[in-house]
């Protein structure tokens, strides 16, 4: 396995294994895959991983700002999705090693995510890379009907914003 930068070429790839951790409905509010022009402007440039297999894209990782405001220009959302055959075998925290690397790289303070409290495999991802648990907001938004809670966790960069 070796992580590669994605390109628009693994798009196909990458809004397959999207979609199934849509379909999963503890992954995202989003449901269904937007088209690679509307996923590209809301993805920040950098921090865009692939994991590859003899040119098989078992998982996927990027960043998205969090805010237009240049105060928050340090401030990443991270996203990681494994294919649901690859799920258990360590690609999160592979992809996720490599996204923290390259948010630091590019002078990225603090990551954050808001996690469904149900994605149990991702909350203990985050927690196994040094992302704390910050909160929860309540009732956030509805997924096919459902009202859904959002817990909040976030890694400080320990060499990025110290100063």
């Amino acid at each position: 396995m070796e992580i590669h930068k994605m390109v628009k070429d693994n798009w196909g790839a990458v809004a397959k294994i999207y979609k199934e951790g849509i379909d999963t409905h503890m992954a995202t509010f989003e449901t269904k895959v937007p088209k690679y022009q509307d996923w590209d402007t809301s993805h920040l440039q950098i921090g865009r991983l692939v994991m590859v297999k003899e040119d098989k894209v078992l998982g996927w990782a990027a960043l998205s700002p969090v805010s237009s405001r240049c105060v928050y220009g340090g401030v990443a959302e991270v996203s990681v999705y494994i294919g649901k055959e690859h799920r258990g075998l360590g690609i999160g925290k592979l992809l996720m090693r490599q996204l923290i690397l390259e948010s630091e790289i590019a002078k990225i303070w603090t990551l954050q995510s808001g996690i469904f409290p149900d994605n149990i495999g991702s909350i203990t991802l985050h927690k196994k890379m040094g992302f704390r648990y910050i909160g929860k907001r309540e009732r956030i938004g509805k997924l096919k009907g459902v009202w859904k809670d959002n817990v909040l966790f976030e890694r400080r960069s320990k060499i990025i914003g110290i100063e």
